[in-house]
């Protein structure tokens, strides 16, 4: 029998659905024909303080069948049961094939105007607001992998402009490991896990794999890249992104010019080490999730500026002898600077992951006036596929209806029906030519904003299955790329094959792999083999000659520290006015202070010591890891906290009376292996000389006090790592 309020939390009065936190933001509230609604964005979630059926009928009981007395069978008239368990059956859509895993946030995109020489689009012009959604993924890894895995990074941008959505679909990485799209069901098979036991998850360390990229020599470029640093960002928000095509732009007068995307982040590109990488994929598989969600409502809102390298549009569609229509080759920027043509600046997080990040649906061939698409052979099936992935995925062919996907321009597409069709259109002649609408709708022309397609003449040719001869030069850019390398970063290089090849099985997979490295650098292949313990095969063609690219290196600058994360060790006997001081400074500096103790509550603000005002302890010793910082303050040489049990935390050991805390000791000694700023003061000698860590190392600072201390880590973090520490290999 149903009472006034039969909800279990009876006894408080009903509320109303709760607000998006101040860092959220949903879709903009377009109908799904584009138009604005000027409804507040709550308008289009749950509303009412009472449970409702789907259709808005309130419920009594949302906790039992309708049965034939309290111990019968159930009905099956139980509408309620049926629509609560029929929707949950379905809650879940098929997720993308690759990107499956994915974050995601809110931003705006500001033209600076510098693009008005070579294209048309609106949202380029100087000044132009255009609201964007951007997903950042992992490509192997299936939704519940992690997110550190060393793989390729989606960066898809969904620009919202007056003259309909444009979609940039790119990487993170400039070149493709295929030049037709025709083998992309071959790549992306070959570094799925193997079909027979569906192992390993997200990684490209197996046979499957090596054995593709080893046989298909023109994916060499883009491995290169993915066994560098760049397969092992820091965050989503220091990693660069690449549109990967050429694509076409067209300008108010018609001319038109060939041109490479790039998205430069403003706090440069940093990437972890691969041990940090190991370590975060047990101890936050989320990592990257959480910092861009984190630094944006901190209000250390990621920013990146978009840019182009632009081309002649000759007929040959190339430049400096380079093919511009292979996307597995890059135009360096020493030969074509990239220049900046806008600012993309992320606000706000999702407030749906479901409704935003997973039913968000990309397409390269969501185009506006003022850019078209080139022959590039990978393009020209991404333009397909897209769009038959999408209706797949979100159940029909009006997935750009869902919120998320909604133009903010005027829709009228005569398209009609389907499944999930949420406009109700008008008229009677959803066709043209008509005069029983009015001739609506009417074509545009160029002078009303159309689309039109840059008329490329076509020379005289044949069907043929064939690739240009320019595409078959597989080796010099990857030793461009080798070249460009500082020390440090080639060590990485080495290293990441050879953990990838120690972990396929076939020998034969390894050596043809290994033959692959020898045409691109002997130094290379002599370091890889050494650590399979093969013998290194000479070059079987003859080592381009490649001038280096400064441009491809993460080392040689400074950069922001905004939205940094830094640790500060300390506990009862440290010295808090200290801490206090440094984590004000921390945050007053754009980063983010926690405080690592023994145990968690608060430090200080006691009557009988320390009387300033409590610290909040964020990590105790037993939960903070070193890959959570990205440098380190340590306040004296805390001794062994009270839960320093072998038997409580495993990290902890045996401890040594009089010794420092073990697990201090081990956030030490990671950090110091990971090259991370280390700064200490009050005692903080005792702790380096208990690591055996040497205090005038590169990036470790010991100081009078802990400003200075603070001071020195800054300096060091502003080159992302102490990068002495990882001297060259003899």
């Amino acid at each position: 029998m149903a009472t006034e309020n039969s909800d279990s939390t009876a006894g408080s009065q009903p509320v109303e659905p709760r607000q998006p936190a101040p860092d959220q933001q949903g879709p903009e509230t377009v109908s799904p024909t584009g138009q604005p609604t000027g409804a507040a964005p709550a308008r289009v979630a749950q509303s009412g303080a009472y449970l409702t059926t789907a259709q808005g009928a309130r419920l009594y009981d949302t906790d039992h069948s309708l049965k034939a007395g309290e111990r019968g069978p159930v009905l099956i008239q139980d509408h309620h049961l049926r629509e609560k368990i029929t929707h949950f059956d379905h809650e879940r859509i098929p997720e993308r094939v690759v990107h499956a895993r994915g974050a995601a946030a809110h931003g705006v995109f500001q033209g600076y105007g510098t693009a008005a020489e070579v294209s048309k689009a609106a949202f380029l012009g100087k000044d132009v607001e255009t609201p964007v959604f951007v997903r950042f993924s992992t490509v192997l890894g299936s939704r519940g992998s992690a997110d550190t895995v060393r793989d390729t990074r989606g960066f898809a941008t969904k620009f919202y402009t007056e003259e309909g959505t444009f979609d940039l679909v790119g990487n993170n990485i400039p070149v493709f490991f295929i030049q037709d799209a025709i083998k992309f069901p071959d790549i992306i098979h070959a570094g799925k896990p193997h079909p027979d036991r569906e192992i390993p998850q997200a990684q490209s360390a197996h046979d499957t794999f090596w054995d593709f990229v080893s046989l298909h020599t023109e994916a060499t470029h883009h491995t290169l890249w993915n066994m560098s640093d760049r397969g092992i960002p820091r965050s989503y928000r220091m990693m660069e992104g690449f549109g990967i095509h050429t694509f076409r732009l067209v300008n108010a007068a018609g001319d038109s010019a060939l041109v490479k995307f790039h998205w430069k982040p403003k706090l440069g590109v940093h990437s972890l080490a691969w041990e940090e990488a190991q370590l975060i994929a047990g101890t936050d598989p989320d990592f990257h999730r959480r910092d861009l969600h984190d630094a944006i409502e901190a209000g250390a809102y990621p920013q990146w500026e978009l840019g182009i390298q632009v081309f002649p549009d000759t007929p040959e569609q190339t430049f400096e002898g380079i093919d511009l229509l292979d996307p597995t080759k890059i135009v360096p920027e020493e030969l074509s600077p990239v220049q900046p043509i806008g600012l993309m600046t992320l606000t706000a997080n999702t407030t749906n992951y479901f409704a935003e990040t997973e039913q968000v649906a990309f397409h390269p061939g969501h185009l506006v006036p003022g850019i078209d698409v080139t022959d590039d052979p990978l393009l020209a099936g991404r333009l397909f596929s897209y769009l038959d992935t999408q209706i797949s995925r979100l159940g029909g062919p009006n997935f750009g209806q869902i919120p998320i996907n909604r133009a903010h321009a005027p829709v009228n597409d005569m398209l009609r029906d389907g499944m999930h069709q949420s406009a109700v259109h008008t008229g009677v002649a959803p066709y043209r030519p008509n005069s029983l609408d009015g001739g609506c709708p009417f074509l545009a022309g160029a002078d009303t904003a159309a689309f039109v397609e840059t008329p490329v003449p076509l020379p005289e040719t044949h069907k043929v299955r064939e690739a240009p001869a320019s595409f078959s030069d597989h080796f010099s850019q990857p030793r461009l790329f080798w070249l460009s390398m500082s020390p440090p970063e080639r060590e990485h290089v080495v290293a990441a094959y050879t953990f990838e090849l120690n972990k396929c099985r076939q020998r034969t997979v390894q050596e043809r792999t290994l033959e692959v490295l020898a045409n691109i650098d002997p130094g290379l292949c002599a370091a890889v083999a050494e650590g399979l313990g093969l013998p290194a095969p000479a070059a079987g063609v003859p080592l381009a000659a490649a001038e280096p690219s400064p441009a491809l290196s993460q080392l040689g600058e400074t950069w922001p520290t905004d939205g940094r994360v830094i640790g500060i060790v300390a506990d009862a006997a440290a010295d808090l006015d200290g801490v206090r001081r440094v984590r004000q400074k921390i945050r007053d500096t754009g980063m983010t202070p926690l405080v690592i103790a023994p145990t968690g509550g608060t430090l200080g603000g006691t009557p009988d010591g320390d009387s300033g005002e409590p610290l909040p302890v964020e990590r105790t010793y037993a939960t903070a890891r070193s890959v959570e910082f990205d440098a380190l303050l340590f306040s004296g040489a805390p001794g062994a906290a009270a839960d320093a049990l072998g038997a409580r935390d495993a990290k902890a050991g045996t401890p040594v009376p009089q010794d420092p805390d073990p697990r201090v000791l081990l956030l030490l000694t990671e950090a110091y292996r990971h090259g991370k700023p280390l700064g200490g003061w009050n005692g903080a000698d005792r702790l380096l000389a208990a690591a055996a860590v040497d205090s005038s190392a590169p990036g470790v600072a010991l100081a009078d006090d802990a400003t200075s201390a603070l001071d020195a880590v800054l300096a060091t973090l502003t080159q992302h790592r102490a990068w002495d520490r990882f001297p060259p290999a003899a």
